[in-house]
């Protein structure tokens, strides 16, 4: 298989993954995406992204699940600027137009990313003032389950405002997407962030959730919150 193709092996990996939070084998891939070709060839593909460090068999009756340098690949090379849907903007649209420039208002914008998104949502007003939503369905996730998992989660979201003092001047008004060990959040979650500015003063808006995220529609969910944020 050649890179192209190795590549949208991955790709495809990755959003059956976002998916369906089970390892993805390779009848299934033969059976969706690949008639022309056999299971055994799909799994000979799927050695070389192995071997890449891109994917990983969590055991061994089972599929394969992305890494976190599968995650980042996989961010760097198909994730765009992200479009919002049509149904979200109207939500957000007539929103906008019930809210004025003020934390309460911002708050309220906040719990509706956060529903809209099924993840957390951060608000940065300044370094050390910060809201937080949707906590509840950050442990809904399966990754949070595990106990280990969850309390080194619980710990990192009692001190939010630590991690966010930290990064608040390091974010500017793009998008940032911030994986694993790179992320202040926790390693075992991601978080896109981006500064708005209201009125005179500057803010940071973030999604944070697994690794699992579906990047692409949360990318376009955090831009129309800026542009919206920004218009108030």
């Amino acid at each position: 298989m050649t890179d192209n193709k190795n590549d949208n092996l991955l790709k495809i990996i990755v959003e059956e993954y976002i998916d369906s939070v089970s390892p993805v084998g390779s009848n299934l891939m033969v059976e969706k995406y690949f008639p022309e070709l056999s299971s055994a060839t799909i799994r000979n593909y799927m050695v070389e992204l192995e071997d890449r460090g891109l994917i990983y068999q969590p055991h061994t009756s089972a599929g394969r699940v992305p890494t976190l340098a599968g995650y980042r690949y996989y961010v760097e090379k198909f994730v765009s600027d992200g479009d919002i849907t049509a149904k979200n903007k109207k939500i957000f649209d007539s929103l906008s137009k019930k809210i004025k420039l003020d934390s309460e208002s911002i708050k309220l914008l906040a719990k509706l990313l956060a529903e809209l998104s099924e993840e957390a949502v951060l608000i940065g007003f300044a370094p050390t003032d910060v809201y937080y939503t949707g906590i509840s369905n950050l442990f809904r996730q399966p990754e949070f389950i595990e106990p280990r998992v969850a309390y080194s989660m619980s710990e990192i979201i009692d001190h939010l405002d630590e991690a966010m003092a930290k990064i608040f001047y390091q974010i500017d008004d793009n998008i940032k997407i911030l994986l694993g060990d790179d992320n202040p959040f926790g390693n075992a979650s991601s978080v896109i962030l981006v500064k708005y500015k209201a009125g005179k003063n500057y803010g940071l808006v973030g999604i944070l959730g697994p690794n699992r995220m579906d990047y692409q529609e949360n990318i376009g969910l955090i831009k129309y919150a800026q542009k919206l944020l920004e218009n108030l």
